[in-house]
């Protein structure tokens, strides 16, 4: 029999993953960030999709499914929320910090999380991350007020989210994992004429795509690579509860990456948003579990 030392170092393998995961994911958006002002939020989305959508196409082969025209009506829309939560997402970057932009896309899988549970305490998290929120309205004595522009983005980032969990829960019931290249696929050709309108030529500038295509490699190849070895070795309640750190890393990858700094409220701000999506992840297992599993692979 292994001792519990022995144990130890594999039962923190899947936890030290999942948190190098996120680490990628929130490190992709803030490189992302950076090539705004070449190509913009839109040139800098399309491209994101147009590379992931590319890569998912490469390793799930969904050519090889068949549906109807509801089905197809099914991926239009999953493909359509993904693309509305990624524009949305880096259009909210351009004002805001990344931290602050993450926190309150957060709200989009809570309302999921409320609408799918019957429990009294989940209107209490609710109502602290409606604290949280308040906490990042702009106010008159703030040193540095947020940008209600981009607030109002995350959020509809958020809502883009939320019925990216939904449908994307219905497409993949209907059609397999398949159906994640197919609605990146939707979402990329959605994109990409806004990306070229806004960006023009400068869109495929040999100097930009190495940068895009690490964008892409880090918010959905190397994310999705290492979360799919550890769903299986993680209980759900604990998965979706370590995701609820997104913000706080987010915060960190912007003060590091992008010299964004908070200020205290703001701080204390996104603590209520994590602590709400943790406490909802705690008591919803089930809903988390459907949550957590799909809204991941494409965002960003």
């Amino acid at each position: 029999m292994s001792s519990p030392s022995s144990q130890t170092p594999s039962s923190l393998t899947p936890i030290l993953l999942l948190i190098l995961a996120m680490a990628s994911l929130q490190g992709g958006a803030a490189l992302a960030k950076t090539l705004f002002p070449v190509i913009g939020a839109e040139g800098t989305s399309a491209l994101r999709l147009l590379f992931s959508a590319l890569m998912l196409q490469l390793y799930f082969r969904p050519w090889r499914v068949r549906m109807n025209a509801r089905g197809w009506a099914l991926i239009v829309a999953y493909g359509l929320s993904l693309g509305g939560m990624n524009l949305l997402f880096y259009m909210s970057l351009r004002t805001i910090p990344l931290g602050i932009a993450v926190a309150l896309e957060f709200t989009g899988p809570l309302a999921v999380a409320l609408l799918t549970s019957r429990k009294r305490m989940d209107f209490l998290w609710i109502a602290l991350a409606a604290v949280g929120i308040s906490l990042l309205i702009p106010r008159g004595f703030a040193s540095q007020p947020l940008d209600p522009a981009g607030m109002m983005y995350a959020l509809a980032a958020g809502l883009c989210w939320a019925a990216y969990i939904v449908v994307g829960r219905r497409a993949g019931q209907a059609h397999g994992a398949q159906t994640v290249a197919l609605a990146s696929t939707v979402a990329a050709l959605c994109l990409l004429p806004i990306g070229l309108l806004h960006a023009g030529s400068a869109l495929f500038a040999p100097d930009i795509l190495p940068w895009a295509l690490a964008v892409a490699l880090l918010s959905s190849a190397l994310p999705y690579a290492l979360e799919i070895n550890v769903l299986p070795k993680l209980p759900v309640r604990v998965f979706g509860t370590l995701l609820s750190l997104e913000p706080v890393l987010g915060a960190l990858c912007g003060l590091m990456f992008l010299k964004e700094t908070l200020t205290f409220m703001q701080w204390m701000a996104i603590l209520a948003i994590v602590t709400a999506s943790a406490g909802i992840t705690l008591g919803n297992r089930r809903a988390s579990e459907k949550a957590s599993t799909s809204k991941r692979r494409c965002r960003r």
